[in-house]
Formats: C-alpha cells, structure tokens, sequence
C-alpha cells in the first residue's frame, strides 16, 4: 500500500469517511472535503482538485509537507491539515 492510501484510509477510518481511490477528491464528508498529498510535486495538484468545491477544503499532507502545503495554500481559503486529522490551518470561504 503507498504512503498516500495508508493515509487516506486511516483518515477516511477515523472521520467514518470513505476513501475514494479513483479519480475525484480522496475524502468527501456532508461538511468538508480532503485531498490527500504526500509529495511537494502533488500539493498544486491537490488544491486544483478541492479548490471548486462548496464545501470547507482541507489538504492532508504528511509532515515534511506541512510548510509546503501551508506556504501554497496561503490565501486561497483551502485549509491544511497533518497526515493524522489535526488541523494545522483552518479553512475559511474566501475564493
């Protein structure tokens, strides 16, 4: 199993989510989406595929990411969270 599954199902586990494998957004709950990245090279990725959404937008990134992650998605209301579920910034409605 990659790095990004193991994450993703722990993620959709503990949310009682599911994880969507295919393509489209890894985690969607009734109130947020989750896009799951664990390389530097996918975070712009990750943000094209939560930022249409309605609903609050989060990435989750493994560690060495966070900054990367936090530093992409300054300003853009998409909120960043770690590989485990903590936010580690909010997101907000601005688009």
């Amino acid at each position: 199993m990659s790095k990004h599954d193991d994450i993703a199902n722990k993620l959709a586990k503990k949310l009682n989510a599911d994880y969507k494998s295919d393509k489209g957004i890894d985690i969607v709950l009734p109130n947020k989406v989750i896009e799951v990245e664990t390389k530097k090279s996918g975070i712009p990725q990750g943000i094209k595929q939560v930022e249409r959404s309605q609903k609050a937008r989060y990435l989750a990134v493994n560690k060495i990411n966070i900054n990367n992650a936090v530093e992409a998605t300054t300003g853009s209301g998409i909120g960043v969270m770690s590989e485990t579920g903590k936010i580690i910034k909010k997101a907000s409605r601005k688009r």
